[in-house]
């Protein structure tokens, strides 16, 4: 029963997006592929964000780490609506760039607006490293769940290349147009889900109420619904949430798959009332953490201790069939959809701003191939990653926002300060990516104990940057002036 219901599910979700962009129009152009030919109206719009918000790191991730920690799990609700204030803001303006100059990916905009090909090629490099890390996310998740639908005999090996094979397959031919139509399906399943296991989750641990359920766990677990949470030797005090919470809405839409998605809205509006709208999402996240405390009332035991796989557990322990293959094949989608549009995002990044600037005789079709071939070796490479990691989703995710975010000065300085360059900017990346070795943390932990290390970096990256940037204009001045003078 869990077999046929995951397997049907998938199936069908891959069957129906493949006939969908069909329908729309055949991706034989890196625009058409990448950014789905620039014309996404509110609703598809919508369910393709949403898809970005509704993933295993929100919700298998985020139940992990409320079961493990608790309160700390807040830094979903907190990171989403903070997000979706600066996306308004944000996101039409990167639309407007798009629009105006053609742009594809992010590293276009860098390429674009400071007239400079090389900081392109150094941004794509780094958006790459930082998607790599993020599909590894989705890569761990998709294994979890393949290997609760087909036996935990097959090995992590296999488990974690099954699903990096599943994610290459889904977005090699339709691209953006398949991952739009699977994230519709994807969400409303997943709406279906959490209420189905919400409904159910008090009477399966012998609670009265799901309000019960937090009682429950406050009771067994003293100071778990506040801050620092279950472990305060952990260090996910307040200072934690609000750093943490900051540095991942700071650096939401400069993740490079979100800033090439808002290329993909149809006008400025789309863009807008995605904004106002999309933190009713984060409303779930209450029900998810609700979730991952029922497990741990429930005395819920993952293989190997793995967090990312509590919610897995206590579903296949204390649900029907049904609802557990109804729940793995959701869940498969979950990691499915956006670690398709991560890989899309890398390859187009590599063929667009790493491979055309070294051949630059390269035909759309060219073009169009390569990044459909890369994004096999970053499915591989991410794989790789998979293996021998320990770590939570939560914390992969913060450490794919550290590493994008050193790209954020860079794209916020564009829209708000005129005299920002290309070597000021650039400066200011590397200091940043200095500041995240792990030589400086235990620096970083005596001057602001507490802190993420990711805001942290980014700080350090505006400091240098904007001194950088008049330094720059002044040197590049001083020949212009003497060539006026002469």
């Amino acid at each position: 029963m869990i077999q046929i219901l995951t397997l049907a599910i998938v199936l069908g979700t891959v069957a129906g997006a493949f006939l969908y962009s069909q329908r729309q129009a055949r991706a034989r152009t890196i625009t058409e592929w990448a950014v789905g030919g620039r014309r996404f109206g509110i609703l598809i719009f919508w369910f393709l964000n949403a898809g970005e918000i509704y993933t295993t790191f929100a919700v298998m991730g985020i139940s992990g780490f409320a079961w493990a920690y608790g309160a700390p799990a807040y830094l979903a609700l907190t990171s989403v609506s903070l997000s979706a204030v600066i996306g308004y803001w944000l996101m039409p303006r990167i639309w407007s760039e798009g629009h105006r100059h053609d742009l594809v990916t992010q590293a276009d905009f860098f390429a674009a607006h400071y007239r400079a090909t090389w900081l392109s090629v150094v941004v794509a490099i780094a958006g790459i490293l930082a998607l790599i890390v993020y599909v590894q996310i989705q890569i761990t998740a998709l294994g979890l769940i393949l290997r609760l639908t087909l036996g935990h005999d097959i090995s992590p090996t296999w488990s974690s290349g099954l699903a990096a094979l599943l994610m290459v397959a889904f977005v090699f031919l339709a691209g953006l147009r398949s991952a739009a139509f699977a994230a519709g399906v994807k969400d409303v399943l997943m709406l279906v889900v959490v209420v189905l296991l919400c409904a159910s989750a008090a009477s399966r641990i012998g609670a009265s109420s799901m309000l019960d359920i937090f009682a429950r766990v406050q009771d067994l677990h003293p100071g778990i619904g506040s801050l620092p949470g279950r472990d305060p030797q952990a260090g996910l005090g307040t200072v934690w949430l609000m750093t943490s919470s900051l540095n991942v809405a700071l650096g939401n839409w400069v993740l490079p798959h979100l800033f090439q998605l808002c290329y993909s809205a149809g006008s400025r509006k789309t863009i807008r009332r995605n904004a106002v709208l999309q933190p009713l999402y984060s409303l779930s996240y209450i029900f998810i953490i609700m979730l991952g405390f029922a497990a741990l009332l429930a005395d819920t035991r993952p293989p190997g201790g793995d967090g990312n796989a509590v919610l897995i557990s206590f579903v296949s322990q204390h649900y029907p069939a049904w609802i557990v293959g109804l729940f793995a094949g959701t869940a498969c989608l979950l990691a499915l959809v956006p670690g398709s549009v991560l890989l899309l995002t890398a390859g187009s990044l590599f063929a667009r701003n790493v491979l055309k600037p070294f051949v630059p005789h390269l035909s759309a079709r060219g073009e169009l191939l390569a990044s459909r071939l890369s994004l096999v070796v970053f499915a591989a490479v991410a794989v790789w990653l998979t293996l021998g990691a320990s770590r939570s989703l939560v914390e992969i995710g913060l450490s794919a926002y550290a590493a994008v975010g050193m790209l954020a000065p860079g794209v916020y300085l564009a829209f708000l300060w005129k005299r920002a360059n290309a070597l000021g900017v650039f400066a200011g990346m590397v200091a940043g990516y200095l500041a995240l070795l792990p030589a400086f943390a235990t620096m970083w932990g005596g001057l602001l104990p507490g802190w993420e290390t990711g805001l942290v970096a980014m700080i350090v990256n505006v400091a240098v940057a904007v001194p950088a940037c008049l330094l720059a204009e002044r040197l590049s001045a001083r020949p212009r002036a003497r060539a006026t003078t002469t």
